[in-house]
């Protein structure tokens, strides 16, 4: 490995094209690649196979890091302490980051478990629903045009490492789902049965596709229209709604464990 890179100036062309990648939501689009900061996206990427390209340290830190973060890429970066805190998006900065080079979205898998996400656009909801997916098996999401940027810094943060080990398509037209050979299932307030009871009588198949509506108006007309089952999910509480994500879990969990029972 040759000796790393020291840079201090913030005119750099690659400090300010770094900056970008972290603070922007979209800028991962065009360099095509992402910036993850800290070690547990760093261990989660790597345990999936997948090794970065750069490795950014801060200058006070790159004398005590481990060796394993030391030799986790294929190049080093130095830069100053300064520089570091104005890439970072974080309130304390972790000290290191890495940047991975971004594969070609891959075609969508006709019978893959997936979970479709239908103009869900906070970025927090959007990395736990990732991060549900991935624990249970819905290795294949499927952003709707509308959704929040599935790489951006946030969604990243949000999905904890979950982005390593799933398909991620974005910008995806509605008339490409009708490729899919997997039943739609989307959540209701007001039809089909309760999910307890569907998964009670066997009723919930899979692999399936999961459908994930907008946090405030749900699942578009045209894409419920494709549904091929209702469920509702039982709140004794009395709540009006949950939340998206965490409707997210209920569901795939059922899902996932359906032939548990």
């Amino acid at each position: 490995m040759t000796a790393p890179l020291l840079i201090s100036s913030r005119d750099n062309a690659f400090v300010k094209d770094l900056k970008k990648l972290a603070h922007g939501s979209t800028e991962y689009r065009k360099q095509r690649r992402v910036w993850a900061e800290g070690d547990h996206l760093l261990r989660a990427a790597m345990a999936r196979g997948s090794r970065p390209g750069l490795g950014i340290f801060s200058e006070s830190f790159w004398p005590l890091a481990p060796v394993e973060y030391a030799q986790a890429a294929i190049k080093n970066i130095i830069i100053s302490d300064v520089l570091y805190d104005t890439v970072s998006a974080l309130e304390s900065p972790a000290r290191m980051g890495f940047v991975f080079d971004l594969a070609e979205p891959p075609a969508i898998e006709s019978s893959a478990a997936s979970v479709i996400l239908d103009r869900v656009q906070d970025a927090g909801n959007v990395g736990a629903i990732l991060r549900s997916a991935s624990a249970f098996g819905f290795k294949q999401i499927i952003a709707l045009k509308g959704t929040a940027a599935l790489w951006s810094p946030k969604v990243l943060r949000a999905g904890m490492g979950a982005h390593w080990g799933l398909q991620l398509i974005e910008g995806v037209e509605l008339p490409l789902l009708d490729g899919l050979q997997v039943p739609l299932l989307v959540t209701s307030s007001h039809r089909g049965s309760y999910l307890h009871q569907a998964l009670s009588n066997k009723e919930l198949p899979m692999p399936c596709a999961w459908a994930l509506g907008h946090e405030g108006q749900g699942v578009s007309a045209e894409l419920e229209a494709r549904t091929s089952l209702h469920v509702r999910i039982a709140q004794p509480g009395g709540e009006e709604s949950l939340n998206v994500a965490t409707a997210a879990a209920i569901c795939l969990h059922a899902s996932a464990t359906a032939h548990l029972i």
